[in-house]
């Protein structure tokens, strides 16, 4: 008799702490839902550009979109048809006047986007930079390629390249910041590094394939030596590609370009264009959007919570070449 009452009350106690701990779990995993990172669809976030027709735009669109669907938010992408900062400028003001709860923005000028930027963070409106940065506005970070240094491993690939002689052009965009950087990147590199390089001409391609090609034509024609080009940006690398050809100088100037719109790439596999550096495009929109969330919902110094989030965010690059490109072509 003693022994099954010793078993009953075995029984009892096993099940006394089973529902203990079932009301723990169930305790904690009610914690852990009020603070999982949940929105709701009506609240809209959105992407600003320019040149927004452009395929550069699709990845970090994804990434803007993967976040959103993370989340649980809406969002929406606008942006300058051309590259003309006024009308940047009138998109953005167009998008603040719809109060969003957060913009993500690409600014073609470092300067310009400075105004309408700190009048929406005045407003309430959350803004962070990606891709190209207005450094001194009051946008709360930026989220891109470290361009110095991308400038830099340029110049390295482009010594590699031309056994570290030759003469060499740029084609960039001189008023945008991230190109600047690049393009000062690069100059400084083979100025410091490669005594026996010369950069003999800086171009301004305008973003655009007929501008970058016209421009390489005419460094051909003054330098008959040219045997690299270094372009900042992917329309201007497949513009210098198609001077080289028409030129008939494939197997002799060697061209880097940036990023991986399928132009670029198919010339990257053509071996027209030498190497290409990808950037984390998806990340940028990824990770852009998700700061918006944070800095919306009061989350972004939380130091206590570990969602303090740093001001400037380094999203990488790779180099493409011939040998590796088949990697780098959207899966269809």
């Amino acid at each position: 008799m003693k022994k099954l009452l010793f078993v009953y009350l075995m029984l009892i106690g096993l099940f006394v702490l089973y529902v203990y701990q079932y009301q723990t779990d169930d305790t904690t995993n009610s914690q852990w839902s009020d603070k999982e990172l949940r929105g709701t669809i009506d609240e809209n976030y959105v992407m600003v550009t320019f040149q927004s027709g452009i395929d550069y735009w699709k990845r970090a669109l994804k990434g803007f979109e993967d976040a959103a669907e993370a989340l649980n938010v809406s969002v929406e992408y606008r942006g300058a048809t051309q590259y003309d900062v006024n009308e940047q400028i009138t998109v953005l003001e167009q998008v603040i006047a719809k109060k969003p709860a957060g913009i993500a923005v690409s600014a073609m000028d470092p300067v310009a986007l400075n105004d309408v930027i700190n009048k929406a963070v005045d407003a309430g409106i959350p803004i962070v930079m990606f891709d190209a940065n207005a450094p001194d506005s009051k946008a709360f970070s930026f989220l891109g390629t470290d361009n110095y240094y991308a400038g830099t491993a340029a110049a390295h690939k482009m010594a590699e390249l031309l056994n570290e002689k030759g003469q060499i052009g740029i084609v960039t965009h001189p008023k945008q910041l991230n190109h600047q950087e690049r393009t000062n990147g690069f100059r400084d590199t083979i100025a410091s590094d490669y005594p026996d390089m010369e950069i003999v001409a800086t171009q301004d391609g305008r973003g655009d394939q007929m501008t970058s090609k016209e421009v390489v034509d005419e460094m051909i024609r003054d330098f008959p030596e040219l045997k690299g080009v270094f372009a900042s940006e992917a329309n201007g690398g497949v513009g210098v590609g198609q001077s080289v050809l028409e030129q008939q100088k494939k197997d002799e100037i060697r061209i880097i370009s940036f990023d991986t719109d399928k132009g670029t790439l198919d010339m990257v596999e053509e071996g027209v264009i030498s190497a290409t550096l990808a950037q984390g495009t998806w990340k940028m929109g990824y990770w852009s959007l998700q700061y918006l969330f944070h800095i919306q919902h009061d989350l972004a110094n939380d130091v206590e919570a570990g969602t303090n989030l740093p001001r400037y965010v380094d999203t990488g690059i790779t180099f493409v070449t011939k040998e590796n490109v088949d990697e780098f072509y959207p899966n269809e």
